[in-house]
């Protein structure tokens, strides 16, 4: 496999003063620093407004981990729980995802995980917030959080979970179903896959189908953990 190119942290052509909150639609390139650091941008993306998620959301959810995490986990955006916490992948999904990592032999504390998107979508169902897909747009507004983190942290293995995260970062003719668990060629990281998101394997219609998805998840995440010994 050929040598990444690191990716590169963009530099907006104008940036904001210090301690100015970001405007409604003020791209992310013009307030990401000269010299980011994650707790510096983590503080930053607290206050984004670059597309009109911020509006719904309760918070910005950042993605969290160690600064040199050799895997970081890409999903597609916070959930209902996370977006009332503030931190990535703590609801149901996040549980099962935690299941599964101990279940490869992966310690999740050292693992950096976080999403494409940075807000909850959602729409209204009685008294429910239930997810909704973002949508390109709102993919193109966050991407330079997503970018920076990576180029920050340079992990060995990026896991895209799910086809959001997937096509987000390796394009949109990318499929995991037809490439789960392979490993591809990008300039992110040295090693790339995707694998499914879990909360799909919450959604399976039965026990049977849930505990076979579940197997599949942990096998392609055995296979990261071998990709690094």
């Amino acid at each position: 496999m050929a040598e990444p190119r690191k990716p590169r942290v963009r530099a907006g052509a104008k940036r904001a003063k210090a301690g100015r909150k970001p405007r409604p639609g003020e791209p992310v390139a013009d307030l990401l620093p000269e010299r980011p650091t994650l707790p510096a941008v983590r503080k930053i993306a607290a206050d984004c407004k670059a597309c009109d998620l911020y509006a719904r959301g309760t918070q910005t959810v950042f993605g969290e981990g160690p600064r040199r995490a050799e895997i970081m986990l890409v999903g597609e955006q916070p959930g209902d729980a996370e977006d009332l916490a503030g931190h990535p992948f703590v609801g149901p999904a996040g549980r099962l995802l935690d299941k599964a990592l101990a279940e490869a032999g992966i310690d999740r504390t050292r693992v950096y995980v976080t999403n494409v998107v940075k807000h909850f979508k959602w729409e209204p169902r009685g008294k429910r917030r239930i997810h909704a897909k973002p949508n390109a747009g709102e993919i193109g507004a966050c991407r330079p959080w997503l970018e920076t983190e990576i180029a920050l942290v340079r992990p060995r293995v990026l896991v895209c979970l799910g086809a959001t995260a997937a096509q987000a970062l390796l394009g949109r003719s990318f499929k995991v179903s037809r490439e789960r668990g392979e490993f591809v060629d990008s300039p992110l990281a040295p090693l790339v896959t995707a694998t499914v998101h879990p909360s799909s394997i919450l959604r399976a219609p039965t026990d049977e189908a849930r505990q076979e998805e579940m197997r599949r998840f942990v096998a392609d995440l055995r296979k990261v953990a071998g990709a690094l010994t």
